[in-house]
């Protein structure tokens, strides 16, 4: 078992420096501020002294060696729009990132999960049509699509939540939407158009799942034992259709904050996808650079974690089956 939670340290460790090396090339892509510190009137000694002094002279794998030991001492750069770090610059807009993908997952998984059992268990039932058909639409639909439509619904017609920007309280660390009446109608809708296509997906996850348990062998026998259907599904048919989704859930967790920048922008929510959505407008490379490598980061974190997780509640993993 340990030694498998090394392998799979290694590989992600090898996945990390891979991601850098194409966060580094992305970075190759900025203008050389050279000429900009140096002035109209420099020499070129001095272009080259400060060429120097940056590091621009060294080898290339030497200088990606460099761009990925400040990445983990957390110097991620300046931005070339703002000439702010990247890193304070990412640490302003990522609780807004972080609150709006976790609302969003609760009502992923609130609704997915439940949904999918619903329409598992009742397969014939018309209801089940009709969530699989209204899944189905969710799936397809583009996500600025639905966010344009939840704006039109919510905003201007009803009136009931904010058509963009987020309503914040400080509560000492930072400013957030959750602990006020504003702050959640500022996010339902964001979070919603965030989550539905992730709902959709879901829910025909956890209908296949429960669908394929409950032709198994031994829930034919708790059935021949008279045991109640509500006892079967509670007991046998949920533990064991939701164990898959935990590795599926961890890696849309990572998912949602890669894509909710097209959210954020439809709803101008200030969080790191607008800022990615920002730095491409301005190309600004370092932050598009440290944004791609934050979230893949984000990504082989969320991964490695599921594993753990499931090695811990399933048995057949730790045994190596």
């Amino acid at each position: 078992m340990a030694i498998k939670l090394l392998q799979r340290l290694f590989q992600s460790l090898l996945v990390l420096f891979a991601t850098g090396l194409l966060a580094f090339l992305i970075m190759s892509f900025a203008p050389d501020p050279t000429n900009n510190i140096a002035g109209d009137y420099a020499t070129e000694a001095d272009r080259e002294r400060i060429r120097a002094e940056l590091g621009y002279d060294r080898p290339f794998l030497v200088q990606y060696g460099d761009y990925m030991i400040k990445f983990l001492q957390g110097d991620l750069g300046s931005s070339l729009a703002s000439s702010e770090p990247v890193a304070e610059l990412i640490a302003a807009r990522a609780p807004a990132t972080l609150e709006l993908v976790l609302v969003s997952t609760i009502m992923t998984l609130g609704a997915g999960i439940w949904l999918g059992i619903f329409t598992g268990v009742n397969r014939r039932s018309k209801r089940t049509q009709a969530i699989l058909t209204s899944s189905l639409l969710g799936i397809s639909m583009p996500t600025f699509l639905l966010g344009l439509l939840a704006i039109y619904i919510g905003a201007v017609e009803l009136g009931w939540f904010p058509a963009s920007g987020r309503k914040t309280v400080d509560i000492g660390l930072w400013d957030s939407s959750l602990f006020s009446l504003e702050g959640w109608r500022s996010i339902f809708m964001p979070a919603l158009t965030l989550s539905i296509f992730n709902v959709g997906l879901f829910i025909r996850l956890v209908r296949a799942d429960v669908l394929e348990i409950r032709t198994m062998d031994y829930i034919k026998f708790a059935r021949a034992r008279g045991l109640p259907e509500k006892t079967i599904n509670n007991k046998h048919v949920l533990p064991n259709a939701v164990m898959p989704v935990i590795n599926i859930a961890a890696l849309n967790i990572g998912v949602m904050i890669a894509f909710s920048l097209i959210t954020e922008s439809v709803f101008q929510w200030p969080g790191m996808g607008l800022m990615f959505i920002q730095a491409i407008g301005f190309s600004d490379f370092p932050v598009m650079s440290a944004y791609f490598l934050l979230v893949a980061a984000i990504f082989i974190c969320l991964n490695l974690m599921a594993d753990i997780l499931l090695s811990i509640v399933d048995p057949r993993i730790r045994r190596g089956e």
